[in-house]
């Protein structure tokens, strides 16, 4: 019997095959966990539809995080198809391409805003969404996806690494608020792995040049790995895990020079 048979979840953000979502949601799915995916707008619907569909079971959805409607309905399709929820992955994270570039004190103010709302603010709502089916599994585990940008300046990540900063920050104090409701939520801080977002970041070529250099293992971070952390920590095995930065990332985060 695999590990998470009877197990449900759904993965918010999943863009394409060598996404950190997707190498998390196979781990999950390897593991027996039933799953739903969503998607935002026709442009995206073929690509998750058609990663979905070679994992027995898994439904997609559309699903805009800024739009509290959306995310209600995902909801309602999920208790309507699954009748209840243990899992939810986070990986969300958007800011404007010009705010990326930019120096950081060139930061727009609509575009800190949208940084946050998209990449921080929907852990909220896809949480909070989750509750009443978390409720009926007799508690949920969250997972969300941050970056070492959060906790200090990275070159390139500008108004991304504030709005990761917002999410960490956002993670403790749902965990915090929902522990006495048997719900954890965690965040993974993954090394640079070769995604589509991360080639968004200026200089990302140098970075992953640069933590193969420093970090104590010598390399960089495998996507598999990334997957096999993620499903841990939404699995019963971390069941006492809850309000964590979990960096799966060669080490890199503890050298100082």
């Amino acid at each position: 019997m695999a590990l998470l048979d009877g197990k449900t979840g759904i993965v918010f953000g999943v863009a394409n095959k060598r996404s950190i979502a997707w190498a998390i949601a196979q781990a999950l799915a390897r593991e027996g966990m039933r799953l739903a995916f969503t998607y935002q707008g026709e442009r995206l619907k073929d690509g998750v539809e058609g990663l979905t569909s070679s994992i027995p079971g898994a439904i997609a959805l559309p699903c805009d995080v800024t739009n509290d409607a959306e995310v209600d309905a995902v909801y309602a399709a999920i208790d309507k198809e699954f009748g209840k929820l243990d899992a939810v992955l986070h990986s969300v994270a958007y800011a404007p391409k010009e705010d990326l570039e930019n120096d950081f004190v060139k930061t727009s103010r609509d575009g800190f805003k949208l940084a946050h709302d998209i990449s921080a603010y929907s852990l909220v709502v896809v949480t909070r969404g989750a509750l009443p089916l978390f409720e009926k599994s007799g508690g949920g585990s969250v997972l969300t996806m941050t970056y070492h940008g959060a906790v200090k300046a990275v070159e390139g990540y500008n108004v991304m690494g504030v709005a990761k900063a917002s999410l960490e920050a956002s993670m403790r104090y749902l965990a915090a608020n929902l522990g006495p409701q048997n719900v954890r939520v965690n965040a993974l801080s993954a090394g640079p792995v070769n995604t589509l977002a991360a080639r968004g970041i200026k200089g990302f070529t140098t970075m992953l040049k640069h933590h193969a250099e420093k970090a104590p293992l010598r390399r960089n971070v495998e996507l598999e790995e990334v997957g096999n952390a993620g499903m841990f920590l939404l699995s019963p095995w971390a069941s006492g895990i809850t309000g964590e930065v979990t960096y799966v990332d060669c080490g890199y985060n503890i050298v100082g020079l």
